[in-house]
C-alpha cells in the first residue's frame, strides 16, 4: 500500500504526487508520467480537494476502496468530452477525400477509432460508411481506457449537446427520439466493436485503412507523443490514413513514416518498413 508514514515527517507536495503516480501505475497500469505533468497534476489536485483529501496519499487510499471515486478519477484523467461531427468540415473532408476512394476500391475496410470516449466518434464514422454503402464490409473497432465511457458508448443514448453538429438528414436517419435524448439505431450499434485499450501500454492492432485519434495527444508529453505516432504509423497499412485533432498537427511526419495528405490527415508511406 501507499506509504503514509512520511505524512507526519517532511513530506513535500512533489513527493506526494510522485508516489501517487507510482502507485497508480502499479495498481492500474496507467502511467501519469506520460501526461503533461502540470496540466494533469492541476486537474487531479482540484479533484482531490473537492472531496476534502489533504494529500494524494489519502486520496489514493480512498480510490482503492471506493469504485465511484475510481470512476470519477479515470473520467477526469481522460477528459471525456466528445460530440458527433466535431469540426464538421473535417468529417466532410474525410468522406470525400478518403472514405470515398476506400469505398470504391471494393476491398474490406478496417477502421480504428482510438480513445473513442462515449462513442460519438465511431458512430459518426459508421454513419459515413453506411451513407457510402460499405458499412457491411467494414470492421470498425473503437477503444478507450475507461470502461465507464465504453459502457455509455454501448448504450448509445445521447443528449442534445452531443447532437448539435449532426446534419439533419443523418439525424433523422440514424437516431431515434428517446424521451429528452436520442438513441443510435441498432444497425450502427451492431457495427461498432468496443474494447478496452490503454494507448500507452497495450499492443496496437495492425493493418488498418484508417485510424482516427482526435483531441487526445494534446494531453501527453512530447516523448509519449513520439512513441505513439510511431505505433500508429506501424498500425496502418501502407497508404493508410491517420486522422488527428485540430490542435494536433504533426510537424515532421516523415520521421514516423507518414506524409501529409491533407491538414490533420497523414498517410503511411508505402515504402516505410
Amino acid at each position: 500500500m501507499y506509504d503514509l508514514t512520511k505524512s507526519n515527517a517532511k513530506w513535500t507536495e512533489d513527493e506526494d504526487f510522485a508516489q501517487f503516480a507510482a502507485k497508480i501505475r502499479e495498481s492500474t497500469s496507467i502511467d501519469l508520467t506520460q501526461y503533461k505533468e502540470n496540466q494533469m497534476r492541476r486537474r487531479l489536485t482540484t479533484l482531490r480537494m473537492k472531496h476534502g483529501f489533504t494529500t494524494f496519499a489519502k486520496y489514493y487510499e480512498a480510490l482503492m476502496n471506493d469504485a465511484r471515486l475510481r470512476h470519477e478519477f479515470l473520467d477526469r484523467m481522460t477528459i471525456n468530452v466528445s460530440e458527433f461531427w466535431r469540426n464538421p468540415n473535417r468529417w466532410e473532408l474525410l468522406r470525400e477525400r478518403f472514405l470515398g476512394p476506400m469505398a470504391a476500391s471494393g476491398a474490406r475496410l478496417h477502421i480504428w477509432s482510438a480513445a473513442c470516449s462515449t462513442g460519438e466518434e465511431p458512430y459518426t464514422i459508421a454513419m459515413l460508411l453506411d451513407a457510402l454503402q460499405v458499412l457491411d464490409r467494414t470492421s470498425l473497432l473503437a477503444t478507450d481506457i475507461d470502461e465507464n465511457v465504453l459502457a455509455k458508448a454501448k448504450e448509445a443514448v445521447y443528449t442534445d449537446r452531443s447532437m448539435r453538429d449532426v446534419p439533419p438528414g443523418f439525424k433523422s436517419k440514424y437516431f431515434i427520439r428517446d424521451g429528452n435524448n436520442y438513441r443510435i439505431v441498432d444497425k450502427l450499434r451492431r457495427a461498432v466493436r468496443f474494447q478496452k485499450h490503454n494507448l500507452l501500454l497495450d499492443p496496437f492492432p495492425e493493418k488498418y485503412d484508417l485510424i482516427v485519434c482526435r483531441n487526445v495527444m494534446i494531453y501527453f508529453t512530447e516523448e509519449a507523443k513520439v512513441g505513439l505516432y510511431h505505433k500508429f504509423a506501424r498500425a496502418l497499412k501502407p497508404g493508410g490514413i491517420l486522422f488527428v485533432g485540430s490542435t494536433e498537427q504533426i510537424f515532421n511526419p516523415g520521421q514516423y513514416g507518414l506524409e501529409a495528405a491533407e491538414t490533420f490527415f497523414y498517410r503511411r508511406i508505402a515504402s516505410h518498413a
